[in-house]
């Protein structure tokens, strides 16, 4: 295909390099059989892509042999998943077609490469940003089929991300940002723990380079200090475990740079602090004779004979794994120098499972096994797949919820363990038991103690649900409920009970037209929307059942003059639907993605104007984000936000990168808060820093003192993060000030 001079002899030494790398480090693939179709499977899709090149300028088969090599010897997938993975962009990008790959590899290659092809322009609603989200549930589908497709997926995403230098800056938000949101948290559930830290960190890096460069540097240099204290307290362990007979490798756990800065925003504490856990993982080999779970705490034993543990830190997920099938007995003791040390213990069956998940699961899965939690899920996901009519946004929304990675064991009445997600209400509970005990519910006994079905439950509760014949659902229940399953029960009930509503009501009005003898017609119906305000039929209907709308005096309302009063509405009515019309919506088409939009000062005079989204605050210095919403204006989310990474998510096409003009006139609005011992003065010197030394304008400021503490919250107008920095610093200063941060959610 091509020109085959087109590649120097420099490509084609690194691709049959990169190929020689993947067949001379093979796992799972020993017969002569899994070589020859792996051999051939990398021959035509060499061929198939050659003289393609990436965005980056190197050779286009460099990537799925990358892909190949990430799906065999990261997580552990054989020879088929080997040659899904080299031919996955073949069909798309080339002439090779999936008939030929069915005849040249058999149908089970065929399926796997059908479900990794990217769907385009299947679906039939007008909104462009469904795409995204319907191609993730497309792709979904193929949970019913073969998990294979969704690892492949996710190596495929993987080495995207650790090529994404070459992309322009709109595409990397966009990619990093479904990365953080649906990727990361789907490698977490299928137990690809490796994976999903080395996604979550990459992503980081690309929506927060500033951020992400400072934790790193940080990291860099406290590395020296950090391993020479845990070799200070690896060495009284090694010699215990070595005296005890047990075969051991002992590593420190390196911690993932997006977890550091996570545990710094939730703890609102600097690196310094987060760093100041020291980790290390212990993995046995075990001994035939004894279960694992015996030596896991007789290693346990030995670590808290030699160091004093933190009671409310023991972590056992050996009597009950995670969900995504992890094992693994967490303690934390006090090291040397004061300093808590985590200790993992791990079997090298159960390490496997860690790093690699879903693969190494079903490979120590045996025939006669329970069904684990993951099965589970996987069934719960089937379930939402089933309702193709669902818009696929809100369904992509949904799934995201149910990739909890906190969850939460209660307890029916016999003492049934059910797995739910953190903040899942007792009515979540009710459906989970089943659709029409969640139907039925009207309250619950939560430890034997009456409760209403919004009480949100806590791990090891014991729920009684308690249901009534003439209970049904209502729309106020999808406020409080979590779970996909509750949602969807709730919706399709509301939904059969419209249905009927819509039924009645229309019998009603039927009988009385027919009472007064008018047959129904446009213009009758005209006279009715007008008169009782309502858009449509299908509200006239439900409102004359609901008794909203009363008929009583339709024979006087069908007498009235037609023209005027109808001509007017429907006129006004036409007037509003042309502000919303394609002419009339403003011309994002003018901006260009591959450069940054310019945040300038003077928005009258802009070719588009901005907001700044209520929901993260950012100002002038921060890194920042650019939505251009549907409505026109481009909206200015922080990178981090959680409504920017859905965004992103979600309708990536609308996402372009922004930056900051100076801003010398425009002020922006920002919040910090205080904590502090109390004394006389103190209001005074903050005051006094905030109007006089630095001329800020303040427009609100919240002051409490309770038994001798201080808290205070202000708001404040600033034109850059410098002077807000500026700020933080010298109240920071003030005698009595324990703390100062920024508030970036002022709905808190």
């Amino acid at each position: 295909m091509g020109n085959k001079d087109f590649f120097d002899e420099e490509d084609k030494n690194r691709i049959q390099l990169e190929y020689d790398s993947l067949i001379n480090n093979l796992l799972r693939c020993n017969n002569q059989g899994d070589l020859e179709m792996i051999e051939k499977a990398f021959r035509i899709a060499n061929e198939a892509h050659w003289n393609m090149r990436r965005k980056s300028g190197e050779p286009y088969i460099i990537h799925p042999i990358q892909v190949a090599k990430i799906v065999n010897q990261e997580i552990g997938l054989g020879a088929r998943s080997i040659t899904a993975a080299l031919l996955h962009d073949v069909v798309e990008d080339t002439e090779y077609t999936l008939e030929e790959i069915k005849k040249d590899f058999g149908p089970k290659t065929a399926m796997l490469i059908d479900g990794l092809t990217k769907i385009s322009g299947t679906y039939k609603k007008e909104a462009s940003s469904s795409m995204q989200a319907e191609n993730f549930r497309k792709m979904l589908l193929t949970l019913s089929d073969d998990m294979r497709v969704i690892l492949i997926k996710i190596a495929d995403r993987l080495h995207n991300m650790r090529t994404l230098d070459s992309m322009p800056e709109h595409k990397k938000m966009k990619i990093a940002g479904e990365t953080i949101f649906l990727y990361a948290p789907l490698a977490h559930r299928l137990g690809l723990f490796a994976v999903k830290s080395e996604l979550e960190d990459l992503s980081f890096k690309y929506r927060q380079p500033q951020i992400y460069e400072e934790i790193a540097s940080k990291l860099r240099l406290s590395e020296r200090k950090y391993y020479t204290l845990l070799n200070k307290f690896s060495l009284p362990i090694i010699n215990k475990l070595t005296e005890a007979d047990i075969k051991f490798d002992l590593s420190s756990r390196p911690k993932s740079m997006f977890s550091i800065w996570k545990k710094m925003q939730a703890k609102a504490v600097p690196f310094e602090e987060i760093y100041d856990v020291l980790a290390i993982r212990i993995v046995f080999e075990p001994k035939p004779d004894i279960s694992e779970k015996t030596q896991c705490w007789n290693i346990y034993s030995i670590i808290t004979d030699a160091y004093l543990p933190k009671p409310d830190r023991l972590r056992d997920w050996i009597s009950r794994p995670k969900p995504n099938g992890y094992e693994a007995l967490h303690v934390t003791v006090m090291g040397p120098e004061g300093k808590w040390v985590e200790v993992q213990i791990r079997s090298k069956r159960m390490d496997e499972i860690a790093e690699r998940g879903y693969a190494a699961h079903w490979k120590y899965k045996g025939d006669n096994s329970q069904e684990s939690e993951l099965d589970k899920w996987i069934k719960k996901i089937r379930q939402m797949l089933e309702n193709p009519l669902e818009d696929p946004i809100e369904f992509l929304d949904e799934f995201k919820m149910n990739l909890f990675s906190s969850e939460i064991m209660v307890f029916t009445p016999k003492g049934k363990l059910i797995s739910l997600p953190k903040g899942a209400s007792t009515l979540d509970f009710a459906y989970e038991i089943h659709t029409e005990v969640g139907n039925k519910a009207i309250g619950a006994k939560i430890n034997y103690k009456l409760n209403p079905i919004s009480s949100v439950l806590m791990s090891g509760d014991q729920v009684e649900i308690i249901t009534s014949d003439i209970a049904k659902p209502e729309k106020e229940w999808l406020s409080f409920v979590r779970t996909s399953k509750a949602k969807e029960a709730i919706k399709d009930a509301l939904k059969t009970e419209s249905t009927n509503r819509i039924h009645k009501g229309r019998i009603k009005l039927d009988n009385k037209l027919k009472e007064i003898g008018i047959t129904p017609n446009t213009e009758v119906f005209k006279k009715l929307f007008l008169a009782y305000d309502v858009l449509n039929k299908d509200e006239l209907y439900s409102g004359i059942e609901l008794g909203i709308i009363n008929l009583d005096n339709i024979r006087k309302i069908l007498r009235k003059n037609l023209s005027k009063s109808v001509i007017k509405y429907w006129d006004f009515k036409l007037i509003g639907s042309k502000k919303v019309t394609r002419e009339n919506q403003p011309q994002t088409e003018k901006i260009d993605k591959n450069v940054p939009f310019l945040l300038r000062e003077n928005i009258d005079n802009a070719e588009q104007s901005y907001q700044i989204a209520s929901c993260c605050n950012p100002i002038p210095g921060d890194e920042v984000t650019g939505y251009i919403s549907p409505e026109g204006p481009i909206i200015i989310h922080k990178p981090k936000c959680p409504e920017a990474i859905r965004l992103m998510s979600n309708e990536g096409n609308r996402i372009i990168a922004v930056k900051w003009a100076i801003h010398k006139l425009v002020s922006f609005l920002a919040r910090i808060s205080m904590t502090g011992i109390d004394r006389i003065g103190l209001l005074r010197d903050i005051t006094t820093i905030i109007s006089s030394e630095l001329k800020v304008n303040m427009t609100k400021i919240n002051i409490t003192v309770d038994k001798g503490i201080f808290e205070g919250v202000i708001d404040v107008y600033v034109h850059h993060t410098k002077d807000l920095n500026n700020l933080i610093l010298k109240i920071s200063n003030i005698k009595g000030i324990d703390g100062v941060k920024r508030v970036e959610d002022f709905s808190q």
